[in-house]
């Protein structure tokens, strides 16, 4: 059991240096400003795309909330 652990975490490490390597690589390359410039617009996209999809479910979420709550309110004495 200890060897597996171990072997983890030199796998771990293994892993970690090589995207440590990989993004050395592509931070000194001469597609540095168009690597960033694509990661920042997928950013951008994805913080939109989590925006959209909240006000989504905050709607589906009011209207579920508004329809429990009507029964109750027409019954009332």
């Amino acid at each position: 059991m200890k060897d597996n652990n171990n072997s983890k975490i030199i796998l771990a490490l293994l892993a970690g240096a090589a995207v440590g390597v990989a993004i050395g690589y592509f931070l000194n390359s001469d597609k540095k400003d168009e690597i960033i410039g694509d990661l920042k617009e997928g950013a951008s996209k994805l913080k939109n795309d989590l925006a959209e999809q909240f006000a989504k479910g905050k709607t589906i979420f009011e209207d579920f909330k508004n329809s429990a709550e009507d029964p109750f309110k027409k019954t009332s004495v």
